[in-house]
């Protein structure tokens, strides 16, 4: 055990040269080196696909409730399907800007929402970062890009080419269906959610996510002089939980199972757990169990997926009938989880597995095909591993490592581990079928997912789970950011309270198109 404690240690300390480095203290560049252009011909196109809020409720997962994702299940079957990968952060800001920095929220300090604009500002972490898509335009790629990327859309300049974002999460009715945004909650100190569910609109053809399938099919059928880079971010299944009726049809009730909770589940846990989960505006499990409601929220959390699966499913089919079939990387994931009553509530916002635990595939000409891994992966892994699939030159940046050689060896990575960040000084680690938890004011949880998958015990008490605490507390980060002024949630009190408290900065909102409630 001293051995493997070791050796973690060596593994993050390495990570936190590379941390180091991007704080300006290393002498490596940061700009990359453009391929010649008679190697340029030969890279391989990229499909980049994003999906808003989706958890691992999936055919191709675990199948629960019933759900029914044939499009997604297809692309697994073609590549590689990391059934436990993890978010660097269970909220959509700082999880994107991590994602397309190749950084750690918690050495950039970006650990609430956030401009696309000021992602690069005078913080001394990303400044001068190159984001993902711009790094393949830096390597003679064509770019473009639509819908929900980073987390309103992109910086200005980002891609060659970018449809945009339609603003919000609508389309709206006229009055909410059931839920009203507040809930129970104060509203001078608390945000709205713009939570609900029902079947709206009448037709797919309303859905913005059908208008970016749309352009991105138009864009496979062109015809291009380099190879491309082509993003395209889905808004389903965020809330509002709308989408037409025939999606809710494929869901009947009497089908539907509720997720796995226990009304004192949150007992053994810390006060700043409790802070944290502390979400009235949002739909609690007891009030769903006592209005009837909860299989509702699922029916229609299931039938946005379904829907989304179906629009995952055109761009697929294109792709297919274009002459990039085969030679196009495919990678999808989603920004992180989302809790269905686990936890007492229906939001993403917390460390737990149906928070943090989001799909990751990647399907690309040499890959293995319907291979399932289940060691632990990290989402900071998409960039690099993008880069050594297409050839290109690592970026001395990333925080992640490549994913490829876990991909092609046939036994899993016993090393393997993954971070998640949520605001200054809360961790949570996966690794070894336990998940790790440590609060900023030092308060711990530690599941067993061998024994208890849904996380209902915290043994961090327990003398008998000393040694596993030992090795997973080796993987938390060296470097812990102050908040980037510019980053801020003003959505619940406690990051508020926490940014000024570590930081010296206020409350002040930031403007942030389809703020992430």
């Amino acid at each position: 055990m001293k051995k493997r404690i070791e050796k973690l240690r060596t593994a993050i300390l390495n990570c936190s040269f590379v941390a180091v480095g991007v704080l300006g203290f290393s002498a490596c560049g940061s700009q990359s080196k453009s391929a010649p252009k008679n190697e340029l011909a030969q890279k391989p196109n990229v499909l980049f696909i994003a999906v808003d809020d989706l958890n691992t409720w999936l055919g191709c997962i675990n199948a629960h409730s019933n759900t029914k994702t044939p499009n997604i299940d297809r692309l697994a079957a073609k590549g590689v399907l990391f059934t436990n990968a993890q978010c660097q952060a269970p909220l959509c800001g700082p999880s994107r800007a991590s994602i397309m920095s190749g950084l750690r929220p918690s050495t950039t300090g970006i650990y609430g929402m956030i401009s696309d604009e000021k992602i690069r500002s005078e913080n001394p972490a990303t400044k001068d970062i190159v984001f993902l898509p711009e790094y393949f335009r830096n390597n003679g790629y064509h770019t473009m890009g639509i819908g929900k990327l980073f987390h309103t859309h992109a910086p200005d300049g980002t891609f060659d080419e970018s449809g945009g974002r339609v603003k919000g999460f609508g389309p709206l009715p006229e009055k909410r269906f059931v839920w009203d945004g507040f809930g129970t909650s104060d509203k001078k100190h608390y945000g709205r959610t713009s939570t609900d569910w029902g079947a709206f609109p009448e037709a797919d053809s309303l859905m913005p996510d059908h208008q970016s399938t749309d352009w991105t099919i138009e864009r496979l059928n062109r015809q291009y002089d380099k190879p491309f880079f082509l993003g395209v971010g889905f808004l389903r299944p965020h809330v509002p939980l709308y989408v037409p009726q025939k999606w809710f049809d494929m869901h009947p009730l009497e089908g539907i199972e509720v997720a796995p909770y226990k009304s004192d589940d949150l007992d053994d846990v810390s006060s700043v757990a409790l802070q944290i989960n502390d979400l009235p505006m949002m739909p609690s499990t007891e009030w769903a169990i006592e209005s009837g409601e909860w299989k509702k929220i699922i029916q229609a959390y299931l039938a946005c997926v379904s829907y989304v699966d179906y629009e995952i499913g055109r761009v697929l089919d294109a792709l297919e009938n274009s002459e990039y079939a085969d030679n196009t990387v495919i990678v999808l994931w989603s920004d992180h989880g989302y809790r269905l009553g686990e936890k007492g509530t229906f939001a993403k916002h917390g460390l737990w597995e149906s928070a943090t635990n989001a799909p990751l595939l990647f399907a690309a000409p040499g890959l293995p095909k319907g291979k399932v891994i289940d060691s632990p992966a990290e989402m900071l892994s998409i960039y690099p591993t993008l880069l050594e699939l297409c050839g290109l030159p690592s970026y001395d940046r990333n925080e992640g490592k490549s994913l490829v050689a876990t991909m092609n060896e046939s036994n899993p990575d016993k090393d393997a581990f993954a971070l998640t960040t949520y605001g200054m000084n809360n961790h949570a680690v996966k690794a070894d079928d336990f998940r790790y938890i440590q609060y900023e004011d030092g308060s711990e949880e530690l599941y067993d997912h061998k024994s208890d998958p849904n996380e209902f015990t915290n043994q961090a008490s327990n003398p008998d789970y000393k040694n596993e605490i030992d090795v997973l507390k080796a993987f938390l980060p060296t470097i812990n950011a102050k908040w980037d002024s510019l980053s801020s949630y003003t959505f619940q009190p406690y990051w508020v309270e926490q940014k000024a408290r570590t930081s010296g900065f206020d409350g002040e909102p930031v403007e942030v198109i389809g703020a992430d409630h």
